[in-house]
């Protein structure tokens, strides 16, 4: 248990409940603060900090020790929260679900030090743990089969280790992997990878990628532009096992 978090509640007569009618949010989204690694936020963090008199580092001291890009934070914050997630890949494994070799591979040619690196590959392979604690989101992912058909730093072994960890993410409860084959036709997943979260109180946002820049969008109607396209996407895709039928074949074949 976060004990600070308890504690600050307590000092300043706030119940999980009184704090979430004045931020705007879910009682039990405020009480899943209370849980180690639960972080609000970034657009909550220093007005709950000020309505319990603390500092946003007193309350939640990992907020300093974050290992991921500063740009890429405010979506972490909100994987965290998220009850449902939806992603579609286009080039890449999901970072929800590659191995730390994949991983690393994925940083390859950009202009980073080693330690950057391990640092960003350290922040991708815990932000997983998501997938695996009790009522985690449901995570639904749509791969292109050229994903898991093209060699990776051109690295068969690595490959073959990748193939196998998605098998194994496939079978998980709380997941649902899908597979649009190769032999489809165009279809709208070639404008790029997005993901759509769905938070506890309703609120869908998304997580838009591009060669510039990432960005997190909140508009209802470029939402709802998305989940059109999510749809149409979802309806090329092969159904659960058919796709892990074709996650097994492509393992096999780059051992």
């Amino acid at each position: 248990m976060n004990h600070a978090f308890v504690a600050a509640l307590a000092e300043a007569c706030e119940t999980a409940e009184s704090l979430a009618d004045r931020v705007g949010l879910h009682p039990k989204t405020v009480a899943r603060w209370a849980n180690p690694g639960r972080i609000p936020q970034t657009r909550h963090r220093a007005e709950v900090a000020k309505i319990l008199h603390k500092d946003v580092a007193e309350l939640w001291p990992d907020v300093l020790n974050r290992r991921e890009p500063v740009w890429f934070r405010p979506w972490v914050d909100i994987e965290r929260e998220a009850v449902a997630l939806r992603a579609f890949q286009l080039a890449w494994v999901p970072g929800l679900l590659q191995t730390e070799a994949y991983a690393r591979a994925t940083f390859r040619g950009q202009a980073l030090t080693s330690d950057e690196v391990d640092e960003f590959v350290s922040a991708r392979i815990d932000r997983q743990a998501i997938l695996t604690r009790e009522r985690g989101p449901l995570f639904v992912a749509v791969l292109d089969e050229g994903i898991i058909r093209r060699p990776a730093a051109g690295d068969r072994a690595l490959m073959a280790e990748q193939l196998a960890h998605l098998v194994i993410c496939a079978e998980l409860p709380s997941v649902q992997l899908h597979v649009v084959p190769r032999d489809t036709a165009t279809y709208p997943g070639l404008d790029g990878p997005f993901t759509l979260a769905e938070l506890p109180d309703g609120t869908r946002v998304a997580h838009v990628d591009s060669q510039a820049r990432a960005q997190i969008i909140d508009q209802a109607s470029d939402i709802a532009t998305l989940e059109r396209r999510w749809e149409r996407i979802r309806g090329e895709a092969l159904p659960r096992g058919r796709s892990l039928d074709l996650l097994k074949e492509a393992a096999a074949s780059w051992t």
